[in-house]
């Protein structure tokens, strides 16, 4: 029987959504990208037939506890912008759906010596690979003041991102800030007393993703997934933050994350996926029942049959 930590690890937000999303076909070969607790990973395995397969991905060794004794699963320990590489390795050239659950698990931040979570005074780390060179000390430390800036400004949405900057880079003469309760005590006189607990949460946010390279990893991922997945299969993707689902939103559009799409003689725009259906976001109910689940977004897309939209 799975331990109760197991079972709390993390609640998958849009969990039937997500996994509907994928249309299984039970002997397909599907991957989940992001297989934390194994929720989404489970749902899929229960649609799975004898001759399916699901390969799951985490790169958090955390997450390993999890893994699910089934003959029809494979957890690789890895990050997913290696997705076409890993896959390679364990023979598998195409694929009939991808999941993505993006952000960050409610284990990771409830385990205060990750320092993912603004209410422990801990060590400044926020590594999803806990044997990653770079943690969120040396990001408050050793950036310059125009770094700090920009990863404020694009990863937190901060408005005062230059403020937030100018103090941080002035606190450090008299020292490192080593851990989460001093930067907390840096920054939080620049943000509104009611809403501290809303500002510092952007700013861990975009600390986060910078440790870890979360839109480089998005963005080499969603490209790999067009080359993986047949013709007809799926993408279901689960976003957080407005920047990860613009990426995702316009790769679905156009096969790009910037610029504009080749177009053939008759205008017709070349594009891997299309739209399967609107943006799906948790119910009310959903989110009373997993408060964490309220900021998700989930775009579902279909690989096309050709390299054009018709």
């Amino acid at each position: 029987m799975m331990s109760n930590q197991k079972q709390t690890y993390h609640v998958p937000a849009l969990l039937k959504e997500s996994v509907d999303g994928l249309n299984i076909k039970p002997d397909g070969t599907y991957v989940d990208v992001t297989f934390g607790g194994g929720g989404h990973s489970k749902e899929i395995l229960k649609r799975l037939g004898p001759k399916g397969h699901l390969y799951a991905f985490d790169q958090d060794e955390d997450a390993v506890a999890n893994k699910i004794d089934d003959p029809r699963f494979t957890l690789i320990e890895g990050n997913f912008a290696n997705l076409k590489n890993y896959l390679r390795l364990e023979g598998v050239k195409e694929i009939d759906g991808l999941l993505a659950d993006l952000g960050i698990s409610s284990h990771q931040i409830n385990e205060p010596q990750r320092g993912f979570s603004t209410r422990f005074d801990e060590k400044l780390d926020m590594r999803m690979n806990q044997s990653a060179k770079i943690s969120a000390f040396d990001v408050v430390n050793k950036y310059d003041e125009y770094a700090l800036r920009k990863i404020f400004s694009q990863y937190g949405d901060l408005k005062n991102a230059a403020t937030l900057a100018k103090s941080i880079v002035k606190a450090r003469e008299d020292g490192p800030i080593e851990t989460t309760g001093r930067l907390n005590e840096i920054v939080s006189k620049h943000f509104p007393k009611l809403k501290l607990n809303k500002f510092l949460a952007k700013l861990y946010q975009a600390l986060r993703i910078e440790v870890n390279g979360e839109i480089e990893a998005l963005k080499k991922m969603l490209q790999q997934a067009a080359m993986i997945i047949k013709p007809g299969g799926r993408l279901s993707v689960i976003s957080y933050h407005s920047l990860e689902d613009r990426l995702v939103k316009r790769f679905i559009r156009d096969g790009l994350f910037e610029g504009q799409p080749e177009k053939d003689f008759y205008g017709h725009t070349k594009v891997p996926f299309k739209k399967v259906s609107k943006l799906i976001i948790p119910s009310t109910e959903e989110i009373e029942k997993n408060p964490r689940a309220r900021s998700a977004k989930l775009r579902v897309a279909e690989r096309t049959e050709s390299p054009y939209n018709l």
